[in-house]
C-alpha cells in the first residue's frame, strides 16, 4: 500500500498567537496551519471564543512539546461584571439572576481576593470542554442537562486589582494549568453578595511566554500576502524554547547515537532527577529525555529529525 504523501510544508516551530475575540481557538489554529501550509499544527489550551491573547501554537515536529505548555502555569487579565449572574458564567450566557452591588472600596476588594490566593478547589463549570461519557459538557448544557462535577484542586499565585469600577473589578490572575477563570469570577460575585461573570479575558501569559511577543492574524496575513509562505517562518520560535525551565543535557556523539536508538546513557553532571532538554554534541536540539532512578538518562520523546 502506498505510502500516504504528507499536505503542506514540513515546517516546525512554534508560533505565539494573539487571538482574536469571536472564534474559536480551534479556528484560530486552522488559520494559522493555512497560512504556514503546514503539515501538523495543534494548539495549547483553548481560549472561549470571547476570550483574547496568548494562544502558543506547535506546527510540525514542535507538536511534541505541545503536551509540556498545557502544563505551564498561566497569566490572565479579566475584568469581571458584578451584580449579575449568567449561564455560563460570562458574558455570552443568558443572564439569570441580578442583585445590587454593594459599596466596594479597594481595602476590602483586596482582602476579598487574597483569600483565593493559594490552593482552592473548583467546580468545572457545564459550559466547558470536559467530558462526561465522550460527551462534552457544553453540548449537554445546551440541552439544559447538568450533571454532577468533582471538584478539582488547583493553584493560584496571585490575583492583583488593577481598577475597581461600581460595578465592575479589572483583575490580573496569575495560576495554576486547569484554572476556570470564569468560575473563579462566579465565586468572587458570589462572596460579595452580588454575583459576578467574565465581561473580558486575555490571556497574557503561557509558561514562559509572554502576550509582547506575539502576533496577530492580520499581520500575519499581511505577511503572507506581501511574500512566500516561507516568510513567515521569521515568527517561529525553536522548539526547545517551549522548555527553557528545564535542565539541559549535553550528549556525545556515541551517547546521540545510542539514545537515538532507545538506550539509556550515562552522562556526567547530569541532572539526578526530572525532565531534561538533550542536545548533541553540534548544539541541536534532540528532544526530551528523563532520569532514571540509577541517574541514566533515558529518551522519551525525541524529533523525528533525532532520528
Amino acid at each position: 500500500m502506498a505510502k500516504r504523501r504528507a499536505r503542506g510544508r514540513d515546517v516546525s516551530g512554534i508560533l505565539l498567537l494573539d487571538k482574536p475575540t469571536g472564534i474559536t481557538s480551534n479556528a484560530a489554529l486552522q488559520r494559522v496551519k493555512r497560512l504556514f501550509c503546514a503539515n501538523k499544527a495543534g494548539h495549547t489550551g483553548s481560549l472561549d471564543p470571547i476570550a483574547t491573547g496568548l494562544l502558543p501554537i506547535c506546527l510540525g515536529e514542535a507538536t511534541k512539546v505541545s503536551a509540556y505548555l498545557l502544563d505551564a502555569d498561566k497569566g490572565y487579565r479579566v475584568t469581571v461584571k458584578l451584580g449579575e449572574k449568567t449561564t455560563t458564567a460570562d458574558i455570552e450566557g443568558e443572564v439569570i439572576e441580578c442583585r445590587p452591588v454593594p459599596a466596594l472600596t479597594r481595602a476590602a476588594v483586596q482582602t476579598l481576593l487574597a483569600g483565593f490566593v493559594g490552593d482552592i478547589e473548583q467546580v468545572p463549570p457545564m459550559y466547558s470542554a470536559l467530558k462526561k461519557d465522550g460527551r462534552p459538557l457544553y453540548e449537554l448544557a445546551r440541552q439544559g442537562i447538568e450533571v454532577e462535577r468533582r471538584p478539582r484542586r488547583v493553584t493560584l499565585y496571585s490575583i492583583q486589582l488593577l481598577e475597581l469600577r461600581a460595578d465592575e473589578l479589572d483583575l490580573e490572575v496569575m495560576c495554576s494549568k486547569g484554572t476556570y477563570i470564569r468560575t473563579l469570577a462566579e465565586d468572587i460575585g458570589a462572596q460579595l453578595g452580588c454575583g459576578g461573570h467574565v465581561q473580558a479575558l486575555r490571556r497574557t501569559l503561557t509558561g514562559g511566554f509572554e502576550l509582547c511577543r506575539s502576533a496577530t492574524l492580520d499581520e500575519l496575513e499581511r505577511v503572507r500576502d506581501a511574500a512566500p509562505a516561507a516568510a513567515l517562518d521569521a515568527y517561529l520560535l525553536p522548539m526547545d524554547s517551549a522548555l527553557q525551565a528545564w535542565p539541559a543535557v549535553r550528549l556525545t556523539r556515541d551517547m546521540a547515537y545510542y539514545l537515538r536508538h532507545g538506550q539509556a546513557v550515562l552522562v556526567p553532571r547530569a541532572p539526578t532527577a526530572g525532565l531534561v532538554r538533550l542536545y548533541d554534541s553540534d548544539q541541536e536540539f534532540l528532544g526530551i529525555g528523563h532520569i532514571l532512578d540509577d541517574g541514566r538518562v533515558a529518551p522519551k520523546r525525541l524529533l523525528a529529525t533525532a532520528d
